[in-house]
């Protein structure tokens, strides 16, 4: 097949978005189909896409104000000239929004159907940044998807959502982890010397340092005894929250074999953001080894086995993050249950698996669209 990613981000991004799309532009390749994406250029302008399994047209884009780590695509004629050029099979919208809108535009334009990935939470973006719009952005959202093939929802939260807001067509397609890089051989004691040098138990959150991540809900847990609280990620949230977490380490962007090495060498890992569709870090952490504590909302809802892989706490609530830490810090019997239940659980969610599931969703598509033609 030959597949167009559209894709709001793209890496050197650092996203589940931006992630989620490399992989499956790598799957793609892997499995003998011939894909290329589509996504905003990025701060350093066009360079050459090293990181990329296949050819990347970059889109030009601006910063979004007070967030200048994402940027948004501006109108550009690229996007259907890439799918046209290509000879697209099939288009994959990868969180469609701007650029994604447009690719959906162009495919609908040429009679090729589309495949919309539904990845970020814009209702519960609106409710955060700006307290209103969230029923505009359902009807932002259910125009965009309703016009596309099929949308795939990462979770069973996600897709009720999207069915409830009258979203058509949706299918469950959730993410992989790299269970090879994410595993529990990586826990390092130099680095815990490093981080906890009185032999603190070790609580760590990774993600952007964002306000609808809500990692402020960490500062009890700051307060805990024999608890140091390790952050991963930067954001524009960075400056409040060093204060917010006092005593807390703040390791800022780290990635790949890096990433993980910090990953198991945590104690717990804690979510806090409400409004995931999925939680890649969630997963991660399990593929780690590591108890998870995470808001019983969205994505989580579907990882965390609540008293078998982790703690599921109502949302927003810093008492309930602090006393689920503390549960945990407590029983070390407790934890290690928890981690190796939580890597037992994640083993078979390989990308491969995923990705080939990905390939059975466009086949199934190019097969439905073969049947109205004739």
């Amino acid at each position: 097949m030959r597949v167009v990613i559209v894709t709001e981000s793209f890496p050197p991004d650092v996203n589940g978005v931006a992630h989620c799309a490399l992989q499956t532009a790598r799957h793609l390749v892997e499995r003998g189909h011939a894909p290329i994406v589509v996504a905003p250029a990025t701060a350093a302008g066009n360079g050459p896409d090293a990181h990329a399994p296949c050819p990347v047209v970059r889109v030009p884009s601006l910063p979004l104000p007070g967030y200048p780590q994402v940027r948004v695509a501006l109108p550009s004629r690229r996007v259907a000239a890439a799918i046209t050029e290509h000879r697209a099979d099939i288009v994959h919208l990868a969180s469609p929004f701007v650029l994604g809108v447009r690719g959906m535009t162009a495919a609908a334009r040429l009679g090729i159907p589309a495949v919309a990935v539904y990845q970020t939470d814009l209702a519960g973006y609106a409710r955060t940044y700006v307290h209103a719009g969230e029923a505009a952005a359902w009807r932002r959202i259910r125009s965009v998807h309703a016009a596309a093939d099929i949308t795939l929802a990462p979770s069973t939260p996600a897709l009720h959502d999207l069915e409830a807001h009258g979203v058509p067509r949706v299918r469950l397609w959730q993410r992989g982890v790299d269970t090879v890089r994410f595993r529990p051989e990586h826990r390092d004691d130099t680095l815990r010397r490093e981080l906890a040098p009185n032999g603190e138990l070790i609580v760590g959150y990774v993600g952007r340092l964002a306000p609808e991540k809500q990692v402020e809900l960490l500062s009890g847990a700051c307060g805990l005894p024999g608890v140091r609280v390790v952050v991963v990620g930067d954001g524009p949230c960075q400056p409040s929250l060093t204060q917010a977490l006092p005593g807390a380490v703040f390791l800022g962007r780290r990635t790949g074999d890096e990433l993980a090495r910090i990953f198991a060498s945590l104690d717990v890992f804690v979510h806090t953001g409400p409004f995931e569709t999925f939680c890649q870090t969630v997963q991660e952490a399990m593929a780690s080894g590591v108890p998870v504590v995470a808001p019983a909302a969205g994505g989580p809802l579907d990882l965390v086995a609540h008293g078998r892989t982790g703690l599921l706490v109502p949302p927003r609530d810093e008492a309930a993050v602090r006393d689920a830490v503390w549960s945990l810090a407590a029983d070390p019997e407790l934890r290690a249950a928890y981690g190796a239940e939580a890597r037992r659980t994640v083993e078979g969610r390989t990308w491969a698996a995923v990705g080939d599931q990905l390939i059975g969703h466009y086949t199934d598509v190019l097969a439905g669209r073969a049947v109205v033609a004739a």
